[in-house]
């Protein structure tokens, strides 16, 4: 049963969401301001101000609010999608190469494996199950994929389906490959901001015969609260090629399958095992 104090938990959490949404794409807005778009007092906004920041998400600064380019995570999907496109459509052509026609393929919600999408109808037939909207919208008239949409709770910052019974349904298939991303790599281990998120990809990754991470240079800079999986758990790793000589080796330490998108192409399907 949901508690009054569960809902009002909720709702403070989707409000300051919505005020990170969008200050980074509006760009930076008074606190006034926030306070009147929201109906809330100012010293609510405050709070909510103040707690986006020990996220590092937002910045105060006499009066004003600010996104920070260097957030833990950055929260808006519409933000995230032009942050370094060309690394991720390197990564989306180096990964695609690993997809088998036939096969049954989990996508995440990432930005990064969006790029996959457009690539998918190099390796129809196909079976694509995911819970991200950007991508059914994308691949709902593609030809010769057959589409498996997860539905759940929405989430709007994210545009995704997420939470327990998304991660519910995940369950209930079984993939032969899993393509992922992270929002940021912390002592070589997967990290997310949001905990429904974990839930789902992990659900994915427990549910997958082969597993791919795709991740660029950047991320080895970023750091979020939730824990996912170590790197060594993947099946393969492709970074992208401004990604450091040092990550590269101490990832391939663990015994990790690494490849360096742009300057290595892959020639055959990964085997899991």
């Amino acid at each position: 049963m949901i508690t009054e104090q569960t809902s009002r938990r909720s709702r403070r959490e989707t409000r300051r969401q919505e005020i990170a949404e969008a200050v980074m794409q509006e760009g930076p807005l008074r606190l006034e301001d926030i306070a009147t778009r929201f109906n809330v007092s100012l010293m609510t906004v405050h709070r909510d101000v103040d707690d986006l920041q020990a996220r590092e998400i937002l910045r105060k600064y006499r009066g004003l609010v600010t996104a920070l380019a260097t957030s833990v995570v950055e929260s808006s999907v519409t933000y995230r999608v032009g942050r370094q496109a060309a690394e991720k459509a390197i990564l989306a052509q180096a990964a695609v190469q690993y997809i088998e026609p036939g096969e049954a393929v989990f996508l995440d919600d990432s930005t990064t494996v969006r790029r996959v999408a457009p690539l998918l109808t190099q390796k129809t037939p196909l079976t694509v199950i995911t819970y991200s909207m950007p991508l059914l919208s994308e691949l709902r008239n593609a030809s010769g994929l057959s589409l498996v949409a997860l539905g759940g709770t929405y989430y709007g910052w994210c545009d995704s389906f997420m939470g327990p019974m998304t991660a519910s349904q995940i369950r209930r298939v079984r993939a032969d490959l899993f393509i992922m991303s992270s929002s940021g790599i912390v002592d070589d281990t997967c990290f997310h901001q949001h905990q429904e998120m974990i839930e789902v990809k992990r659900a994915m990754f427990e549910c997958a015969a082969r597993r791919i991470l795709l991740v660029d240079h950047t991320k080895f800079e970023k750091r979020a609260l939730y824990e996912l999986v170590h790197v060594q758990e993947f099946d393969l790793v492709i970074v992208d090629y401004e990604t450091s000589a040092e990550h590269i080796s101490r990832l391939r330490s663990y015994g990790t399958n690494v490849v360096v998108a742009g300057e290595v192409l892959p020639s055959e399907p990964i085997r899991h095992g």
